[in-house]
């Protein structure tokens, strides 16, 4: 679906969590903002089977979100990458 996003959370305990969402933001400069808060208060908040999940930057390894974004404004942002090891 075109409108569906993802985002899988890798915590430092080796676990991990994935959610589906629809997309949130009607154009890119309001996901940018919503972007630029959470990076701003370390902690994601998410609405997922009628409980509220808060995520502490401090437990996680790192994030994966999809789809990728066409640009990231304001962040330094290389494409085509590719994950190995």
């Amino acid at each position: 679906m075109k409108d569906q996003r993802g985002i899988t959370i890798h915590f430092n305990d080796g676990s991990k969590m994935s959610l589906d969402f629809p997309k949130q933001s009607s154009n890119e400069a309001a996901a940018a903002l919503k972007l630029d808060d959470v990076l701003k208060k370390r902690y994601m908040l998410f609405e997922a089977d009628s409980t509220l999940l808060m995520i502490p930057f401090e437990n996680i390894r790192y994030v994966q979100m999809y789809p990728a974004p066409e640009s990231v404004l304001g962040h330094t942002y290389i494409k085509g990458a590719s994950v190995s090891g």
